[in-house]
């Protein structure tokens, strides 16, 4: 047991998940026509430099019926293609706005299915992003696939457009359980897949997998699991699953099959981190495992890792997010703003020339601040006070002044052997799993809030 019950029933509350801060659920229906001309203009006088662009592709062939995504399931090849081409618009719209001096240091495409559409339209897509930015030495450009689409020759084409990480969604090897959330199996086997993306030593490979899934039982996962680290991927992640069935219509179907309990649902996290930490992988973050000589584990042990709506990364691929398509989320120093959630208006409006924002916030200096904080204690497990005085401007005093933290949450976190306190605040081993937990104390946002977020483990 890695996880002391009596924290879990304290703990386990309702906490921001932090893949921004603020969080998403924040951001405000923009009713008043913001500049986003006038906001693209100012990030370029902004930290980070550097650029990541993110390419959303909603469509899918089937639905899998724990999906939670922004999804489009269509096999109307003309819809699909005038989406392409609104895409396209979009990335020239933009494009016209930022320094040409500024670099892009990642490419993450997600979904949906990328690897749904044609490799031919990838290519067209990533020539026009090289024609339109400058393009750092040694990018990441990953993309989400499902392996129920992915062969050869198309791995050999997304490989010629420049994808040097494939993130593979498994979600489980067991038959039954693809079976019964309505997801296709793999094209071939998974082993011989990551062996011939990674043959050349140019590309490397995440194995996706999610936990709390009908008929999932401590033993098959277990095997699921130790089936993926003889696979050896240079990174694996575990999700958990997040039954939403008010928001999600579709996932009322899997609860005629039976879902884990809570506490199932917990030992099958507790099996998987062990197995993967006892064979070597870090974790990174609650549910994220990289092999030792992973940039994100190197990042870890030196403290320079990030995260954004894409996932972990360093501080040396991180950049302002410039998101494309359909729900995509731009996130700017300053500023988030959201495209419209329907595909067939995202395409219509680009089309038209008439705006696809949906939602925006605009980040305050004192947010600026607490964003810092935020990311340290997530990522990186540690609050190092002057390191984010230095970055921010602000005296130690200051910062901590705009935090929600008070002496008593640190000695109650402290006293549960969550934290350790001295010059910094640092996260223990036991402490990771409740790091949302932690994270949320310092946050003034959620102190007094009637917004919703899902529970801590």
């Amino acid at each position: 047991m890695l996880i002391p019950r009596d924290l879990l029933e304290k703990y386990n509350t309702a906490v921001p998940r932090y893949t921004s801060y603020p969080p998403a659920n924040f951001f405000e229906q923009d009713n008043n026509a913001t500049d986003i001309v006038q906001l693209l203009k100012d990030s370029n006088r902004q930290q980070t430099q550097n650029i990541s662009l993110y390419i959303h592709i909603p469509f899918c062939p089937r639905l899998c019926l724990y999906c939670g995504c922004n999804t489009t399931i269509t096999h109307n090849h003309d819809k699909i293609n005038r989406y392409v081409e609104a895409l396209k618009q979009e990335i020239t719209q933009i494009a016209q706005h930022l320094d040409k001096d500024r670099k892009v240091t990642q490419v993450h495409w997600g979904g949906g299915t990328p690897n749904y559409l044609e490799a031919e339209k990838i290519s067209e897509i990533m020539d026009l992003l090289r024609r339109h930015f400058t393009i750092a030495q040694n990018p990441e450009i990953a993309i989400e696939c499902n392996p129920a689409y992915l062969h050869k020759a198309y791995i050999d084409a997304l490989k010629r457009a420049g994808f040097n990480r494939f993130s593979i969604g498994i979600q489980d090897f067991n038959e039954k359980v693809l079976k019964t959330v309505n997801r296709d199996k793999p094209a071939m086997p998974v082993q011989e897949l990551t062996e011939y993306i990674r043959r050349d030593g140019k590309a490397a490979v995440n194995l996706d997998f999610i936990y709390g899934l009908p008929y999932q039982e401590e033993d098959s996962f277990k095997a699921t699991i130790r089936k993926a680290i003889e696979i050896n991927p240079d990174r694996l992640v575990t999700f958990s699953y997040a039954h939403v069935p008010w928001f999600k219509k579709s996932q009322q179907k899997l609860e005629e099959y039976g879902l884990p309990s809570a506490e199932e649902k917990l030992r099958l996290f507790e099996h998987a981190f062990q197995l993967l930490t006892d064979s070597g992988y870090t974790a990174i973050g609650l549910d994220h495992f990289a092999r030792p000589d992973d940039e994100l584990t190197v990042a870890l042990n030196n403290r320079m890792l990030h995260r954004n709506f894409q996932g972990y990364c360093t501080r040396e691929t991180t950049g302002q997010v410039y998101a494309f398509g359909t729900s995509a989320i731009s996130q700017l120093d300053n500023a988030y703003y959201q495209n419209t959630k329907d595909a067939d208006q995202y395409t219509s409006k680009i089309m038209n020339g008439t705006n696809v924002v949906e939602k925006v916030y605009r980040v305050s200096e004192n947010e600026r601040v607490l964003r810092e904080v935020i990311n340290e204690v997530m990522c990186n497990r540690i609050l190092p006070w002057q390191a984010i005085a230095a970055r921010t401007g602000k005296s130690v005093q200051e910062i901590r002044s705009l935090t929600a933290i008070s002496d008593a949450k640190l000695e109650a976190f402290k006293a549960d052997g969550l934290i350790r306190v001295g010059e910094n605040i640092e996260v223990t081993d036991k402490g990771r799993f409740f790091i949302r937990n932690i994270a949320s104390a310092f946050d003034p946002l959620v102190q007094n809030t009637d917004k919703k977020f899902s529970k801590s483990i």
